[in-house]
């Protein structure tokens, strides 16, 4: 093996000073022993030493032998590698091994030696370390690039770095290894594939959960190679990612996780790649485009990433693919937007608008991820969302699904505790989310039980805690009732209302467990009442059945029940009773319990955690420090003015509800100072809390007693007419001698002294001095409705007078004198003038609107009265009817509101729900969706008032919503716009009217209703118009709108041929007995068999009207 650069001379191995021979004939120890000896040699030499270097040439190549390359001691092979490398390094830049395949031989061996670094403790650690660090200095495997198979070489030597690392290594160690890799990659032609693939690998997630040391390794390693690496990386992906050749690496199906940690690592690294990604996030393939989603969700989303801003093509695609049509494409982004707004608030714009398309995806799931992801960048940072985030999340609050429902609610709910209630970003967040409170109680005016109590739920848990102390949880109370708007005000208190009801009808239930005999109809009535009240009504029933069987046997059981809803049971006894009852219902051996599930929703319903005497008494030194001018009101955003009088309407409400809680000197002293105040709201409020709370005053607080009367005369003679209203009640409900104490009042005012002077001043002031005289002329504005504060004075005056007129009327309750008659002409005349009494057009358009609706109302009100009803003509019905058509929108809103108030409180007779269905006339769509809405809810209140009350079934006539048919048919056939029933358009109008009723009431076939419903209509074609009996054109009419309804009917129901399960009973106010003599052959019968196809086309075919017009022109 000689060398052109190092002459042999003869070929003899020179030993240092002191080592004999080294041969196979000794043993290894001496071996061992000799070798030692010759390592301290070449440790000594530089590079410098010329003749050493000639010396022991020889040596050099001998140490290269099989004998000592393929040694079975590795004592033997380690001290030979460290010649080796010292050789190396001595005879740099030229190695004295001039073939190929020896100096690949050599450099194989030492990598193998490399494996000895792997045991730190060994004892020749220090020379493996040493092997290691000379190689790394003198790069001495840079010398392979020579060879044809230097990758080999490399692909071992990197391999087993990679796999002797540990954490029992030291920070030098480590530096050596890097050396030793980064000058093999920087300095040679490139890193082919196999080589890349050595150090890819440790990034894998499982390779890197293996060995965490090797990681970090291949992670400094490629930052430290960036610049020459970064084109091989680019290459690998480029033929994977585009290509699609997977077979170039084994690592071809990891290059998502590959692509997530170089980002990590250095982004450079990926600089060619992004684009790559680009191409893919368009691929036809959904879960490819899932998997490139997932992976620039966390490049894009990661804390430190500025990849948005520095490839912005890339970041607009990603965002596309919030539109993906693969649903868990598009879940994905939504649930990447989460980080993405904690990480980089400066992207929450681009976000907001793909976030607001997906609020409203047609997938629950991403509509409740949607939401889950701003309420959770919320509660990091509110700062995080915008308005436009958090709105929709407040728009979910009514979505048609429960689970996204739930999910915006209790978000919202959790911002709100957080922000508002303990102020953990300051006052500028708090009221940036102000409006919450208000929108979480609006919610309790939907019908779903579900969403009424999750309301309560939230009212108890986030924005008033009952787990607060009694003084703060009241002060919270206090001034959260003082900031909401009305409307939530309103829900509010419908819900302290509905616990209390409840509480109520437990009350009653176990009222009925005290009977000697039980009584089991009303027992099932009251649970079947309970269960209503809670979710899943139908489920409800089976587990309140079981629960009150549970309360019959179970004696401790009812007596902790009573004690809950005791007037007297505090906060504290509440929240113990819920838990011995919750407790008792436990079986421990069952891991899910849905019966004892719902007796927990029917316990948080009744059980009183919020008031009590405590917090009544609490409430009120609120109330007096703010009369007093010490709370905290402008700290907490309220006037002390505004906080006195929501206070005092707070405590009005809970003396309904909680009228026990009020009984203490204390708090009746304050109330006596709240009386005297100059605010006429405050005085009344605590006049109506007197006179809901004050029974036991007269026999337990004598002192009260004395105070409060005098109080009470002079604001029944001197205060507002509310006042003197209450002021009343309030002695009548209080005092035991009320007779005395009235006639104090009204002594000066006899029954005959007052009512008298009444009727003068009605017939001669009010009817014709003010409403039938004109004394000022209105503004031409042109204009259909104005401002309450444009209407003229003199208008406003007439408005009062006919409400004046009214509530006489309404005082009176009997017609002895004629007046209601005299009354409702006057109104009629009203109607028929629009507005315009005295006809001398000095009334503008704008007020005549307001006398219309007026005189409309003030029909409406009338008719609630049975005596007044019972007078009222058909024409005047008819009149008050069309109100609901007027021209002006505001009239038709509020006079139809009014409406549906009365009807769905069972207030009007069932004839004024046919007045609805002109509202299909309505030129406005929301109008029309409005009075659908009416419909709905006052068919449904009255089938189950009916289910509800085993009397209703004598007043079905009444009752009964299909029975609304009758008079909505001879509202029609008396309709103004109904002239010429020969008249396609007027037909239509006419099916359409008839179609807006028969749609809601047909929605379900319920005992055979669709043939009641037929009956009916044919009934009414044997009948006259008792309004016209002798007029043909009247009952031409009727007959027109029968036939009509009968075609609807057929046309919807395929059963309403059947036989009607009763007779239907006709009113006989708006037609005559049934006369059997007048035909009732239905023109439906007479329709030629080859047109009946159109009738099987569904209804809303205007070809069935022209047939039913072509019919009746042949009968004519």
């Amino acid at each position: 093996l000689g060398h052109s650069f190092w002459p042999v001379a003869d070929g003899k191995i020179i030993y240092p000073l002191g080592v004999k021979e080294i041969t196979d004939k000794i043993s290894n120890d001496e071996v061992v022993k000799r070798l030692k000896l010759v390592v301290k040699t070449y440790m000594d030499m530089d590079q410098d030493s010329e003749e050493e270097k000639q010396q022991y040439l020889a040596l050099a190549l001998h140490l290269a032998s099989e004998f000592f390359l393929r040694n079975p001691n590795k004592d033997v092979r380690l001290l030979v590698a460290c010649c080796l490398a010292d050789i190396f390094r001595i005879y740099a830049p030229e190695a004295p091994y001039t073939s190929h395949d020896k100096l690949k031989e050599i450099f194989l061996f030492i990598t193998r030696q490399l494996k000895g670094l792997e045991d730190t403790k060994s004892p020749q650690f220090n020379r493996y370390f040493y092997l290691l660090e000379n190689l790394a200095w003198v790069k001495s495997y840079n010398i392979c690039f020579e060879l044809e198979d230097c990758n080999e070489i490399f692909i071992q030597l990197f391999k087993t770095l990679f796999s002797v690392i540990n954490n029992s290594h030291n920070q030098k160690v480590q530096m050596h290894m890097l050396d030793l890799m980064s000058s093999i990659i920087m300095e040679g032609d490139g890193v082919t594939q196999e080589l890349l693939d050595t150090i890819l690998i440790n990034l894998i997630p499982a390779h890197k959960n293996l060995n965490k040391q090797a990681y970090d390794l291949a992670k400094t390693l490629l930052k430290r190679t960036v610049q020459t690496i970064e084109t091989c990386i680019a290459s690998f992906f480029n033929q994977v990612l585009v290509m699609g050749k997977s077979s170039v690496s084994d690592l071809s199906e990891h290059v998502f996780d590959l692509i997530q940690e170089l980002f990590a690592i250095d982004p450079m690294l990926l600089v060619s790649v992004m684009p790559q990604l680009e191409f893919k996030l368009k691929s036809n393939d959904g879960e490819e485009r899932l998997a490139v989603v997932k992976l620039l969700a966390k490049l894009f989303g990661a804390k430190d990433s500025e990849l948005a801003t520095q490839n912005r093509p890339l970041w607009q695609c990603f965002l596309g693919r919030f539109n993906d049509i693969h649903v868990p494409v598009r879940l994905e982004c939504v649930k990447f937007a989460s980080h993405c707004l904690m990480n980089h608030p400066d992207l929450a714009k681009d976000l907001t608008e793909y976030l607001k398309v997906r609020s409203h995806d047609p997938e629950e799931a991403i509509r409740h991820d949607v939401i889950v992801t701003i309420i959770n960048a919320g509660k990091k940072d509110l700062n995080l969302v915008n308005d436009q985030l958090l709105g929709f999340v407040r728009e979910r609050m009514l979505d048609k699904r429960w689970r996204v429902r739930k999910e915006a609610m209790m978000g919202l709910a959790q911002l709100y505790k957080k922000y508002c209630l303990h102020h953990e970003a300051g006052k500028e967040s708090a009221q940036k989310i102000s409006w919450i409170k208000d929108k979480l109680l609006h919610i309790y005016y939907q019908n779903s039980i579900d969403d009424k109590l999750l309301v309560e739920k939230i009212f108890a848990q986030f924005m008033v805690p009952h787990s607060l102390e009694t003084e703060e949880k009241m002060k919270c109370l206090y001034y959260l009732y003082a900031c909401l708007d009305t409307n939530a005000v309103k829900a509010l208190n419908e819900m302290w209302k509905c616990q209390n009801m409840l509480r109520g009808l437990v009350r009653e239930l176990l009222d009925l467990h005290k009977l000697p005999t039980a009584n089991t109809t009303a027992m099932f009535g009251k649970l079947m009442t309970i269960a209503k009240n809670l979710p899943d009504p139908g489920k409800a029933q089976d587990f309140m059945k079981k629960f009150n069987q549970v309360l019959g046997e179970d004696e401790k059981l009812r007596l902790q029940l009573e004690q809950l809803i005791s007037p007297t049971c505090s906060c504290k006894q509440a929240e113990q009773c819920v838990r011995e009852i919750t407790r008792k219902l436990t079986y421990p051996k069952q891991p899910t319990n849905p019966f004892l599930e719902m007796v927990k929703f029917l316990l948080e319903r009744i059980a009183p955690v919020h008031i009590d005497s405590e917090a009544i008494s609490a409430l009120v030194k609120l109330l007096n420090k703010s009369v007093e001018g010490t709370a905290d009101d402008d700290d907490e955003g309220v006037t002390p003015d505004a906080a006195i009088r929501a206070g005092l309407e707070l405590l009005k409400v809970l003396s309904f509800t909680h009228p026990t809680a009020f009984h203490s000197a204390e708090t009746y002293e304050s109330l006596l100072q709240c009386l005297k105040m100059e605010d006429d709201k405050v005085a009344e409020a605590a006049i109506q809390i007197f006179r809901n709370t004050g029974q036991k005053i007269e026999s337990e607080l004598p002192q009260i007693r004395s105070t409060l009367i005098p109080i009470l005369h002079q604001k029944a003679k001197r205060g507002t007419p509310h006042q003197a209203k209450q002021a009343v009640h309030c002695i009548h409900a209080i005092f035991h001698n009320k007779e005395v104490q009235l006639a104090q009042i009204f002594e000066p005012l006899s029954r005959n002294q007052f009512a008298s002077p009444m009727k003068s001043i009605v017939a001669n002031f009010i009817v014709k001095d003010l409403l039938m005289n004109d004394r000022s002329v209105g503004s031409k504005n042109g204009r259909l409705w104005t401002a309450d504060d444009e209407v003229s004075p003199e208008v406003l005056a007439k408005v009062q007078a006919i409400k004046l007129l009214v509530r006489w009327l309404l005082g009176m309750k009997n017609n002895q004198s004629k007046s209601a008659n005299s009354t409702l002409r006057l109104l009629s005349a009203m109607l028929v003038s629009e507005g315009d009494l005295t006809e001398q057009k000095k009334i503008c358009k704008s007020d005549m609107s307001r006398l219309r609706l007026a005189a409309g109302s003030a029909i409406l009100k009338l008719a609630q009265e049975p005596c007044y009803h019972d007078i009222i003509t058909p024409e005047q019905f008819q009149l008050c009817g069309l109100v609901i058509n007027d021209e002006c929108y505001q009239v038709r809103q509020i006079f139809a509101q009014k409406l549906h108030v009365a009807l769905v409180k069972l207030l009007l007779p069932l004839e004024y729900m046919a007045v609805f269905a002109l509202c299909a006339k309505d030129p406005v769509k929301e109008r029309r969706a409005h009075a659908r809405q009416c419909l709905l809810k006052n068919i449904s209140v009255r089938r189950e008032y009916i289910k509800q009350n085993p009397m209703a079934h004598e007043k079905l006539l009444s009752l009964l919503p299909e029975y609304v048919v009758p008079y909505m048919i001879h509202l029609l056939a008396h309709d103004p716009d109904f002239t010429k029933p020969q008249e396609f358009e007027q037909l239509r109008d006419i099916k359409e009217c008839l179609w807006f009723m028969l749609e809601v009431l047909m929605t379900k076939n319920e005992n055979n209703s669709h043939s009641f419903l037929r009956k009916m209509v044919e009934n009414i074609k044997q009948t006259k118009d008792a309004q016209a009996p002798d007029d043909p054109k009247a009952n031409e009419k009727l007959y027109i709108v029968c036939d009509v309804a009968l075609f609807v009917i057929t046309n919807k129901s395929t059963s309403c041929h059947l036989d009607s399960p009763k007779d239907p009973v006709l009113p006989t106010k708006f037609f005559t007995p049934p006369d059997k003599v007048i035909s009732t052959t239905p023109l439906i019968s007479l329709m030629p068999v080859e047109d009946d196809t159109v009738t099987k086309g569904g209804y809303g075919n205007d070809s069935l009207l022209l047939i039913l017009l072509k019919i009746y022109k042949k009968c004519m």
